[in-house]
């Protein structure tokens, strides 16, 4: 089986498992997604959405967020991890998208990850998520998966782990297979323990490579 043929067969079985497959950051702008985003890094989306209902209930636009103290934007969102480096790139992002983009969030990749802090992995998830573009978001999940499942040979950098998935996921279904690759990570294709290998929609075509 080659690698294409892998992907696509892959990508059926977890449409199958996981039909709703979806981001699991709570948002209703796309501005709130970049928020989330930048707040989800080395922390659970789960404690995000908690975080970020109380910075919304305060600061409830991109205007607001902008203008807001940093040390504000700290205190806040510290239950987070690394409040002082998230506090400053959102509040810099904020001024950015005010200052520069109406307030909008620019539906251009090259544009995103001039952003401070947007990166390639938040950038395909807003291109993926809010604008309905292909994209492949190379999470932790995607990165330890697609090595387990070899459709990646042992590449752990996510930028070349993201260019080797492009040459062999069709570019409608990436958005979508990498949600789903969230969800299989956590429920069974764990990262804390052994994998759940007797329960797994793939156990068949896995050539488990990696841990």
């Amino acid at each position: 089986m080659t690698k294409e043929e892998l992907a696509i067969e892959i990508i059926d079985r977890l449409k199958e498992e996981y039909p709703d497959a979806d981001c699991t950051l709570d948002y209703d702008q796309a501005w709130k997604l970049l928020v989330s985003v930048r707040l989800a890094a080395q922390c659970t989306d789960a404690r995000v959405n908690v975080v970020v209902e109380e910075l919304y209930a305060k600061y409830p636009s991109v205007d607001a967020l902008a203008e807001a103290d940093v040390a504000d934007i700290e205190q806040i969102v510290r239950p987070c991890g690394l409040g002082k480096s998230k506090a400053r790139d959102i509040s810099a992002c904020m001024k950015t998208l005010k200052e520069k983009y109406g307030g909008n969030v620019p539906r251009d990749f090259k544009a995103l990850l001039d952003l401070p802090g947007v990166g390639r992995k938040s950038a395909n998830l807003i291109m993926g998520d809010v604008f309905g573009e292909p994209a492949i978001v190379t999470d932790t999940h995607c990165i330890r998966l697609t090595n387990r499942m070899g459709l990646v040979d042992q590449i752990k950098d996510p930028k070349k782990v993201e260019m080797a998935l492009w040459k062999i996921i069709p570019p409608e279904e990436g958005n979508d297979f990498c949600h789903r690759l969230v969800n299989h990570g956590r429920e069974v294709c764990t990262a804390r323990t052994a994998p759940y290998c007797d329960r797994c929609c793939l156990e068949d075509i896995c050539e488990k490579n990696g841990v």
